[in-house]
């Protein structure tokens, strides 16, 4: 896995036709945060396993290497499917992904990760683990985005928790949207006086932005979705290959 961290091409099928199927490039946003790169190199994994006829790389729009353009430039001639590790389509998607696809030979930016009712059923995975009771108040938690079309995406997924867990959620921003996550918790608290707040974590994996959520004063606050120490789902998996096949 640890080739992961900088970038994931593994050796391509021997079978001719391998050639002409697009390249999956997965692009996330990149990390400091070692389990972080640990749990989204895990995905990748996930992806390209149980593939043999495609060729799975990686990339990253900040923070890490390699980035799109020089993944993009190395791959040459053929064609590439940008699938964005990303829960939310925004400004990374529309405009670092687009910009470097349009640049390159031949390459699409597939739509980002979210909203989906896979990642749904996994922020109820998680909520389970950290013990979420039948009356506790629900905050999501997402990382907000100043492009409007990433909050939409980030509200829809509230609506699917929502409907999954059979109760009202709300949705609480990190960064750029309000309200901000630690005013959305101390609302439902108000709102719900006597009852527990759990948070749900919509992040990718580990990271800063998992440490904030941490400490946005919920009662109970959920994993992200993947994790450095166990395998990525095979449901978050099969999304991935979902975005590359369009």
């Amino acid at each position: 896995m640890t080739a992961l961290l900088t970038g994931f091409a593994p050796t391509p099928s021997r079978n001719a036709g391998t050639r002409t199927r697009p390249v999956l490039l997965a692009c996330s946003h990149g990390t400091s945060s070692s389990a972080g790169q640990l749990a989204v190199a895990g995905l990748v994994l996930a992806v390209a396993a149980p593939r043999p006829d495609l060729d799975v790389r990686s990339s990253f729009v900040d923070v890490q290497e390699p980035d799109v353009p020089s993944t993009l430039a190395s791959i040459g001639s053929r064609a590439v499917n940008v699938v964005p590790l990303l829960l939310s389509a925004g400004y990374h998607v529309h405009v670092d992904l687009a910009e470097a696809a349009a640049d390159a030979h031949d390459a699409a930016v597939r739509p980002a990760l979210g909203p989906d009712l896979r990642l749904a059923g996994q922020l109820v995975r998680r909520l389970d683990e950290a013990g979420v009771q039948p009356s506790d108040a629900v905050v999501l938690a997402a990382a907000g985005s100043s492009d409007r079309r990433a909050v939409e995406h980030c509200e829809a997924m509230g609506r699917m928790l929502a409907e999954l867990l059979g109760r009202d959620v709300t949705v609480g921003y990190i960064s750029a949207v309000e309200p901000v996550l630690g005013d959305a918790v101390e609302t439902a608290r108000r709102t719900a006086p006597g009852r527990r707040v759990a948070v749900a974590t919509y992040l990718l994996a580990p990271g800063y932005f998992a440490d904030l959520a941490a400490a946005s004063g919920a009662d109970v606050v959920s994993a992200p979705l993947l994790l450095a120490d166990e395998p990525a789902p095979p449901e978050l998996a099969e999304l991935v290959l979902d975005r590359f096949e369009g």
